[in-house]
């Protein structure tokens, strides 16, 4: 499984009780390469994961949303709002080096901004904190 399935060993093992099997994950990201290898991570952890590249017309229903904070074609200042308004937590990310765009997700109501090393290598223990 690698980093990207680090921390749930099982479906939904360690996450909060509200949470106790898999959940849908949601990613937003037009960058190809790494949504990808993110649904790998989501998916090894036991949970559905979604790709997008852009807001999906009509409703979504889900648990998690994973933003990236650099997406030119989902604005985060539009994008997190929309998200929390239907229930879902949102786990955005960004670059280190980039504290504008971390500091955007969390003046946007981000539940959680984690930089993309750390999403990259602890997703299950960043899954875990979001749904505690």
């Amino acid at each position: 499984m690698g980093s990207w399935a680090a921390g749930l060993g099982t479906r939904g093992s360690r996450l909060g009780s509200r949470y106790s099997g898999w959940v849908t994950v949601w990613i937003f990201d037009e960058n190809l390469l790494w949504s990808s290898r993110l649904k790998s991570g989501v998916t090894g952890l036991g949970h559905e994961a979604v790709l997008a590249d852009r807001l999906p017309e009509g409703e979504i229903t889900g648990d998690i949303a994973i933003v990236n904070l650099g997406s030119q074609a989902m604005p985060p200042a539009v994008l997190v709002p929309y998200l929390r308004v239907r229930g879902f937590k949102v786990l955005a990310h960004a670059g280190h080096k980039e504290q504008s765009l971390l500091e955007l997700g969390r003046d946007s109501g981000a539940d959680l901004v984690v930089t993309n090393g750390e999403l990259t290598h602890k997703l299950g223990d960043v899954l875990t904190r979001l749904l505690s």
